[in-house]
């Protein structure tokens, strides 16, 4: 999905890249091998993208979610967004790096029941999280704790969805085009 609207700015690139931009994408060249065009997109007002590393290293180390469950949040986040970059990207992550079963990656990319219990009421809370604005009920949270997740991982949801809502409303205005390091876990909402 994408906006109406596309971007008109060129890309910040490491060739053309402005003072603020240049370390960012070049940090990401350094950790990555190449520099995602999601991140040169967001580049465009460097703001954007050192707010969404940061705060996606920060979720990533410090959350208390499994790699695999880190992947759940992210991935039912962007398809609730109808983000395809991200969810071609997070589902390459899924597959080849956080080792989430094929059948769960299958099932939130197909947007049908998860068939994993702890893995469902994560992506459950995450949605409830999502489309009530942060604003969960008494029972949402009691099933979220009751599947042995913590209180202060609320809170980590909530920066999951600031980092996701970064990406992911970026590549709806930016239009971002996959990258080949993703193309083979290309998404269609």
């Amino acid at each position: 999905m994408a906006a109406d609207y596309k971007m008109k700015l060129e890309p910040q690139t490491l060739d053309n890249a402005d003072a603020k931009a240049r370390p960012l994408l070049e940090g990401a060249n350094q950790k990555m091998g190449f520099v995602p065009n999601m991140y040169e997109g967001m580049a465009k007002a460097p703001g954007v993208l050192s707010t969404y590393l940061h705060g996606y290293e920060l979720f990533r180390n410090d959350s208390g979610f499994t790699p695999p469950e880190q992947e759940v949040i992210f991935l039912t986040i962007s398809r609730l967004n109808g983000c395809g970059y991200c969810m071609a990207a997070h589902s390459m992550l899924a597959d080849k790096m956080s080792k989430v079963p094929a059948e769960v990656l299958e099932a939130i990319r197909a947007g049908k029941p998860i068939p994993d219990a702890r893995l469902a009421a994560l992506a459950e809370f995450t949605r409830v999280m999502f489309e009530s604005r942060g604003m969960p009920g008494e029972t949402d949270v009691e099933a979220f704790l009751a599947a042995g997740f913590e209180e202060q991982q609320v809170l980590q949801i909530v920066l999951a969805l600031a980092v996701k809502t970064l990406s992911n409303y970026a590549n709806h205005v930016n239009h971002t085009e996959l990258d080949d390091a993703f193309a083979d876990h290309a998404w269609q909402g």
